[in-house]
């Protein structure tokens, strides 16, 4: 089996701990080798050169010296993934760019632009999508015990507070941005159309030593679709659910490893009656009571989208790359997501303070 040569730009959180971390599991140098590492700071490039027995650059434009990488991965500051994976679509090079794809729609559609003039692969690290507990999610909507659903709730959550360049506006930051790219992802797959839904949105600043938000509240609806309420909230110390789904036989909870819904058997409503309901002796005021045959189903479910995650979306990039497979994540549907969110920032304005 032919190995792809990898290229990293990055050694943070992203960079380090998600692609890093996955091309040393074994699933990874079944496909993959790290052959080149940018990274500015000189410590992690070292660590970097130890860690994956490759070369190692300041600059990632260095990269446009060699000519043995299949693939390059930009896991650099938000704000750089739009000129920087521009210039390595531009240098005829395939390219995995972590989320955001970027803050404005426009860019996005020009980097999609230059993957297809330069004959080269662009996809955006959603890797979320790939989580067990969202494709079980998928398949129980799918089989459709629960009824017409009427309502999802996706709950990004917890009590954190922050200090980090994840703070700051200029650096494309903010929870919307950050978090919100794999609830957002989710929502409008299950939202399931290309056209704009309608959008309401509430941002705060709760707990940030910045001026971006750390609390996004995003609601989407589109006729005939489900209402999805998308909530990423720092101030949630009570957080016990990832999803709750409200349907017309029965309801949904999750977290990340965990499933139950509960659903009736499929019973007439009862025809309406305007006269007053009446207990069993003919008298008595009585509230609409019927036996509902309920069946409740528990899940436990192995892995997430930062574990499991990693290792489908690589395997679908590996097989696109050397076998022209269709890719599971699509820039063009990302760029749906960049418009819904480039709406929130603008219904909520926030002061640029540094």
């Amino acid at each position: 089996m032919k190995k792809l040569n990898v290229a990293i730009i990055g050694q943070g959180r992203s960079g380090c701990d998600i692609h890093g971390a996955y091309f040393l599991t074994e699933e990874g140098q079944k496909l993959y080798n790290v052959v080149a590492v940018a990274e500015w700071n000189e410590k992690r490039r070292e660590r970097a050169k130890e860690t994956y027995n490759c070369d190692v650059y300041e600059d990632y434009r260095d990269f446009y010296k060699r000519d043995d990488i299949d693939l390059v991965v930009n896991s650099t500051y938000s704000y750089e993934h739009f000129p920087v994976t521009m210039d390595l679509l531009n240098h005829k090079m395939n390219v995995i760019v972590e989320k955001p794809f970027s803050k404005y729609a426009m860019e996005c559609e020009k980097m999609i632009a230059a993957a297809k003039e330069n004959g080269v692969m662009l996809c955006v690290f959603q890797q979320s999508r790939m989580a067990p507990y969202y494709q079980r999610i998928k398949e129980i909507i799918k089989s459709g015990k629960l009824g017409k659903i009427h309502q999802i709730n996706i709950n990004f959550s917890g009590f954190a507070r922050r200090w980090d360049w994840q703070c700051s506006q200029r650096f494309y930051a903010g929870c919307l941005l950050n978090t919100g790219p794999h609830p957002m992802d989710q929502a409008l797959d299950l939202l399931d159309t290309d056209d704009m839904p309608e959008v309401f949105s509430v941002l705060k600043r709760i707990n940030s030593s910045g001026d971006a938000e750390d609390y996004a509240k995003v609601i989407l609806t589109y006729p005939d679709r489900p209402l999805i309420d998308v909530e990423i909230n720092s101030a949630n110390g009570y957080s016990d659910y990832l999803y709750k789904i409200y349907a017309e036989k029965g309801s949904l909870k999750a977290t990340v490893y965990d499933i139950d819904w509960k659903y009736h058997e499929d019973k007439p409503m009862p025809a309406l009656t305007l006269e007053s309901l009446c207990g069993e002796d003919g008298i008595s005021p009585a509230y609409c009571s019927e036996e509902l045959t309920w069946h409740e189903e528990h899940e436990t479910l192995e892995g997430d989208a930062f574990g499991y995650g990693p290792m489908v979306y690589y395997q679908n990039i590996y097989d696109h790359i050397t076998k022209g497979a269709e890719l599971i994540i699509k820039p063009e549907k990302i760029v749906q997501q960049i418009k819904v969110m480039e709406l929130v920032h603008a219904q909520n304005p926030m002061e640029l303070k540094f």
